[in-house]
């Protein structure tokens, strides 16, 4: 274990210039996963650069661990911040552990939480811990530590990371393992499930978790700029459901689904409650559930988006999202509000809606 131990350290770059290098790949990480997870950039490429990040910081982390070695394993050598920075290397290889495991296709599922889910929790843990272990321990890097051969050994990393995250990539096509550019997977590889009103799992986001809605009391409010609209009342909203959509719900637990929908187009929707928003001038349409979430979406978008009331032949459930909910295609299953009771015209997006992920459902 010494002569090993011995080894990658003579191939290692200086200590402060792979301490930087861990920083700046971790932050890297954190980005390119949230970017990923929340759809906002083409995802097929931040997940390929997180997956390279990933497997570059497994290297970056076996040079930092062969030289903390002896410190950590002698409990005399150990100072107030040794417990810190040993819990920072374990719920950071943990994220490692479980991103590798989830890319060649496992899953440990726990309830309708996925390895994925883990995943991105221990990842974002790693943040505040990291912080408080740069409390004490961060330290500049000098000249010696910029040298050409450390940015070679740097590079070469890089290099050799991005070869393993392909190898990967190649193994995980050779056991069949498909998934969209998102990282997501059928949900048929990872569940087996059968709920009311679909055949794929019910999530909920953070606390939204509401009492099934009482569909001969609950109505729809459509409204304009102006409060100018309707309340429809789910009969009423049947009355105007005649459209289909095949489209397919990619949740950011990791796995995605393919589904006939059916509803009513939200452009047809707002023509049904006297809306027209052309000669209100509205640029966006919010959508806003039942526990307070929320989602806005370009106008022109929302009018080719789907309200569902139903899966295929069945009236969609509950924990799906009854009695309506956004079916928009192209975006992540976060953004597909569930339980929606208000369609709102607004001239601008909701920034609150991303600080609503967070708290909607608490009360």
């Amino acid at each position: 274990m010494g002569r090993f131990r011995a080894r990658v350290l003579r191939l290692a770059p200086p200590p402060r210039a792979v301490d930087w290098a861990i920083l700046a790949v971790v932050a890297g990480a954190v980005a390119t996963g949230l970017l990923a997870w929340t759809g906002w950039l083409p995802q097929g490429v931040l997940v390929d650069l997180h997956g390279i990040i990933g497997v570059t910081l497994t290297g970056l982390l076996a040079f930092k661990f062969a030289r903390v070695a002896r410190r950590v394993t002698d409990r005399r050598a150990w100072d107030r911040t040794t417990p810190v920075s040993v819990l920072l290397g374990t719920v950071a290889v943990a994220a490692l552990v479980t991103g590798v495991f989830w890319s060649l296709g496992g899953n440990v599922p726990l309830g309708p939480w996925t390895t994925l889910n883990a995943h991105v929790g221990l990842g974002l843990l790693v943040v505040p811990i990291l912080l408080v272990h740069l409390r004490s321990r961060l330290r500049l890097p000098g000249r010696t530590d910029a040298s050409r051969r450390s940015a070679i050994r740097l590079g070469g990393l890089l290099v050799a990371g991005t070869l393993a995250w392909r190898l990967g990539e190649a193994v995980a096509g050779v056991r069949g393992v498909t998934t969209r550019e998102t990282g997501s997977k059928p949900t048929g590889t990872l569940y087996d499930t059968e709920t009311e009103g679909g055949s794929f799992p019910v999530t909920s986001w953070v606390a939204d978790d509401p009492d099934p809605i009482d569909r001969e009391t609950w109505t729809l409010s459509v409204t304009g700029l102006d409060g100018d609209g309707a309340e429809m009342r789910y009969g009423d909203l049947l009355a105007v459901a005649g459209d289909e959509r095949r489209a397919t719900l990619d949740c950011t637990s990791g796995w995605y689904t393919v589904q006939n929908w059916r509803g009513v187009r939200v452009g047809d929707l707002l023509a049904a409650a006297g809306v027209d928003p052309d000669a209100e001038g509205a640029r966006w349409v919010r959508f806003v559930s039942v526990t307070g979430y929320r989602w806005s979406l370009p106008l022109a978008e929302a009018s080719d988006a789907l309200l569902a009331t139903g899966i295929d032949a069945a009236t969609l459930g509950h924990g799906h999202g009854g009695p309506a909910r956004l079916v928009a295609p192209g975006r992540r299953g976060f953004q597909w509000v569930k339980w929606v009771e208000r369609v709102e015209l607004r001239r601008d997006p909701d920034p609150a809606q991303w600080l609503v992920t967070l708290i909607s459902g608490f009360d």
